[in-house]
């Protein structure tokens, strides 16, 4: 380790004492994704009637999806049916169901939230912090992050389960994977003053690997493998996550107390979020989050998906069944699984283990990407990760629950290429059977909007309303939940600024949909093309983006988008009118992403209240710790 100096003691002489005296290995073996069985019992956790709880969520999808594509083929039947009627049908099916699923979802999980769901697993989240009889470890992972800044968050953590009286149940492990030296100088550093002002020699570890081999998923099962036998319990900690220490109990003491769970993953908030794109995400998890959430908690069951991180892992039963193989082939399909953790879910559910979501547990907080930018680079990369699970979701004895969330996860990023595709569809058809004359470059009176409705006018306008009711209700069922809640509403602002803040939300998806579906097309083509998409750090804080930086992201896409109306226009008013939605998004791409990138609107929302959530309101001890920490660390030393 390269040497650094802090208070006059030298870093690489304490760097043997950060480790752990005495290594504990615990096997992981690679599994097989061509061989293996379901495991024939049922959790013990797992809740009666789940057969019931997936038919009237799938039924339900299927009913509706059903009427809406028996509407669209009568439409479509005006005049017989034609191949690109034929294609136009089959996307509009597809993507009315996936639309249908999640909607169904979100009433269960309205239902389910308004009547009170109870207590799961033995978990009170108001009452009495349970007795701790075993071990847990905190891993936190990291890969040239600030390391100020996540010592600075690791220390509210480390404080905030001292206060439970339970600390000597918890051991830390930062866990680098930082390849430059400077940076790894810096984590060497910080973490020899957190541990000065901590005192928590033989509690909190630190371990830098150099081999980089299987990126995340590599440096928690090397860490498995020299430890994880002392440890019946290990959490995983994102570098921008903060875990309340009651929290953290509540999850070691079910784990503990339940002994065929592998795994319980609690719903983690949104957090300081500075920038306007980054409140507009914290909001939307703060009023929609909560009926999602319960909803597929609710028909999931004991087959519950796994995020990565904020999660209380038995750490045996991962040692046993989530060691993951190279999948054959060359990158971006072959190669290390980038998206580990829906894998590593399924496969310990193959094992016999039970895989929860408690998101009725406060205490646990993320932070978001702070600009579409952002976004948009960590959405590539889990692109590739979700494509990969091409090959994974056929594996041999898998849960169908969780091939569910693998299809899923692909089904995401096929779907932006298939909206597109279903507006040019839209509007090839209108102009095959046209029987309007060409007037040089114009197409006088050519309307999408008006063939359409001259086709069936009723049944267009009803399938028109039934899409849009679909596609917002959970917004809607989200709204009515938190309004309902009387602490819910006040943490976001009130009922009025609540509804304002939806429909702001609302109005900015909106425009940022165009630019999402144009690059998550072009990421799907580029993985099906053989293009990897590297290994890069996230920004965390600020989400500005130089003018010279928006102009080469995203002036081609506008002038792209001009380009489009402009001709659209030249055609035909109609036909421009059916391309706005489109058109406007790609147009203002620039100023939509420098505006949302901005902390001043951000700001002035929160003056105002709009956009608001219950955590920055009033901020838990754990938060509020971290900030102050947080802001210690960045002030300039004199």
């Amino acid at each position: 380790m390269t040497g650094a100096s802090v208070g006059g003691v030298s870093v690489a002489a304490t760097a043997p004492a950060w480790l752990p005296a005495v290594e504990s290995p615990l096997p992981m073996p690679g599994q097989s994704l061509r061989q293996g069985r379901l495991a024939p019992q049922r959790p013990p956790t797992s809740p009666r009637g789940m057969g019931w709880r997936r038919l009237l969520v799938l039924g339900p999808t299927a009913v509706l999806t059903a009427a809406a594509a028996l509407g669209m083929t009568q439409v479509l039947r005006v005049g017989g049916l034609s191949v690109l009627d034929l294609v136009l049908l089959v996307l509009f099916v597809l993507l009315f169901a996936w639309i249908a699923l999640s909607s169904v979802s979100a009433a269960v999980g309205f239902v389910a939230l308004l009547g009170g769901s109870g207590t799961r697993l033995g978990i009170d989240p108001r009452g009495p912090l349970p007795l701790l009889g075993t071990r847990t470890a905190l891993l936190m992972p990291t890969y040239h992050e600030d390391p100020a800044r996540i010592m600075a968050g690791l220390q509210a953590v480390y404080e905030s389960v001292a206060a439970t009286g339970q600390l000597e149940a918890f051991d830390f492990f930062v866990l680098s994977d930082s390849r430059r030296e400077e940076i790894a100088t810096a984590e060497a550093g910080e973490f020899a003053a957190l541990l000065a002002r901590t005192g928590a020699h033989g509690r909190l570890f630190y371990r830098r690997r150099t081999d980089n081999t299987g990126r995340k998923a590599g440096n928690i099962a090397e860490w498995v493998q020299r430890w994880g036998a002392a440890y019946p319990q290990m959490l995983i900690l994102d570098a921008d996550s903060v875990m309340s220490g009651a929290t953290l109990v509540r999850l070691a003491s079910a784990v503990e107390r339940n002994p065929g769970v592998g795994l319980v993953q609690t719903l983690p908030r949104v957090v300081n979020g500075q920038t306007l794109f980054a409140r507009m995400q914290q909001f939307g998890g703060h009023v929609y989050g909560a009926v999602i959430a319960r909803g597929v908690t609710w028909w999931h069951g004991s087959e519950g998906n796994y995020w990565g991180h904020n999660a209380m892992l038995r750490t045996r039963a991962f040692a046993a069944h989530a060691g993951l193989p190279e999948l054959p082939g060359r990158k971006p399909f072959g190669g290390h699984i980038l998206s580990h953790d829906f894998v590593e879910a399924a496969l310990m559910r193959r094992g016999g283990w039970a895989i929860h979501l408690v998101p009725e547990l406060d205490g646990s907080y993320e932070e978001g990407p702070p600009s579409l930018t952002d976004l948009l680079v960590r959405d590539r990369r889990w692109c590739q990760g979700n494509l990969q699970h091409g090959k994974v979701v056929g594996s041999a004895g898998l849960h169908w629950i969780s091939r569910t969330h693998m299809l899923v996860g692909i089904g995401h990023y096929f779907t932006a290429p298939m909206w597109a595709m279903l507006m040019l569809v839209g509007l090839a058809i209108p102009l095959y059977h046209s029987d309007l004359v060409w007037d040089g470059f114009r197409l006088p009176g050519f309307s999408p909007l008006r063939y359409w409705a001259a086709r069936d006018a009723e049944r267009v306008a009803w399938l028109f309303a039934a899409t849009m009711g679909v596609l917002f209700a959970p917004k809607v069922f989200g709204y009515i939940a938190t309004v309902a809640d009387a602490d819910a509403r006040r943490g976001a602002g009130g009922t009025l600024r609540a509804f304002a803040g939806m429909l702001v939300e609302s109005v900015l998806a909106a425009l940022m949909a165009p630019i999402v579906m144009f690059r998550q097309s072009r990421g799907v083509a580029e993985v099906l093309a053989g293009r990897d998409s590297g290994w890069e750090a996230q920004r965390r804080d600020d989400g500005s983006v130089p003018l010279s930086s928006l102009v080469r992201s995203y002036a081609g896409l506008s002038v792209f988008g001009a380009l489009m109306g402009a001709l659209a226009w030249a055609v035909s008013p109609g036909l421009a009118l059916w391309m706005a939605p489109v058109v406007v998004g790609m147009v203002l791409a620039i100023p939509t992403v420098w505006l949302s990138s901005a902390r001043t609107p951000g700001r002035w929302l929160r003056r105002h209240g709009l956009l608001c959530i219950p955590e920055e309101l009033e901020p838990p001890p754990v938060l509020r710790r971290a900030a102050e920490l947080r802001a210690a660390a960045a002030t300039p030393r004199a």
